[in-house]
């Protein structure tokens, strides 16, 4: 059973973002997470902004110089969309392994985003694209850096009355390996155990750009700079990788759950980044 809450249904963005103002409500997209968590009693919301009639929302635009996903665009949006497979290779194969069917078309972008779950399989491959948030409110939008969205466990910069509305990227560079690997205790329906994505581009046999990202190995999504920092300016022998690897698993700070200990999180993150590393640079050298 859930429990009493009261819900209104804004037509547009700025009746949405006033609601948002005005009543202290939180915003609900697709509630792939929310209800779960309502009939769970993780979450006590007695006020919600239901997004579902906002279509202005629900986009994705392709330009030159900039990927924009409107916050609504629902999973399975990204899967159907045609160029995407180039604009995001890792966000297309997050999207592919995204819960099952019934979800993807009702779990949105935005909201995967927003919930600040350090298993949102949709969150690796935006860090490594170098992806922006837009935060709307009644006094104007801002845009945040995705890699600053964060700041704990299900804890965000955005203001109680600010809404993510887009989340956009530049398109990868030519000569771009852009991966995910999601590691859960079954194929399709299952939480994040361990989860990395990784970005490699490359010119004349060196590393010119070098994007890690771990998922469900610390309190929020995050990238690995230190072992980034090792990679870009050198050719990627099979030590260097086994470095950054390493270097990587050393930043992370997992917890033991029923799915895994913290320290086969460790093994797995160590064991995957050199795996994707390996891959990437395969790819692209």
């Amino acid at each position: 059973m859930l429990p009493p809450f009261e819900l209104s249904q804004p037509q547009t963005l700025p009746e949405a973002l006033k609601a948002l103002a005005e009543s202290g409500g939180q915003p609900l997209a697709g509630g792939t997470n929310l209800f779960p968590d309502l009939r769970g009693g993780r979450e006590k919301g007695a006020q919600f902004v239901s997004l579902a009639r906002i279509d202005g929302l629900r986009y994705i635009e392709h330009a030159e110089e900039r990927i924009t996903l409107g916050a609504g665009a629902t999973i399975s949006d990204i899967l159907h969309d045609q160029k995407m497979e180039k604009a995001a290779p890792a966000l297309m194969a997050a999207a592919n392994i995204f819960a099952g069917a019934m979800v993807r078309t009702a779990a949105t972008i935005g909201g995967n985003v927003c919930c600040g779950s350090p298993s949102a399989d949709t969150v690796p491959p935006l860090l490594t694209l170098g992806a922006n948030v837009t935060l709307a409110s009644t006094s104007g939008e801002r845009t945040v850096p995705l890699e600053e969205f964060y700041l704990d466990y299900k804890k965000t910069v955005m203001k109680s009355d600010e809404l993510l509305t887009a989340i956009s990227w530049t398109p990868p560079a030519p000569n771009c390996a852009h991966l995910f690997y999601k590691l859960a205790r079954r194929k399709g329906d299952a939480i994040t155990v361990t989860g990395v994505s990784v970005l490699i581009t490359a010119d004349a046999g060196e590393c010119t750009t070098a994007r890690i990202a771990l998922g469900s190995v610390a309190p929020t999504v995050f990238r690995a700079h230190e072992a980034e920092h090792l990679l870009v300016g050198q050719t990627l022998t099979p030590e260097l990788i086994e470095q950054a690897a390493k270097v990587a698993a050393g930043q992370c700070s997992p917890i033991s759950d029923i799915r895994a200990s913290a320290q086969y999180r460790l093994q797995t993150a160590h064991s995957l980044v050199r795996r994707l590393l390996t891959q990437a640079w395969q790819q692209v050298s």
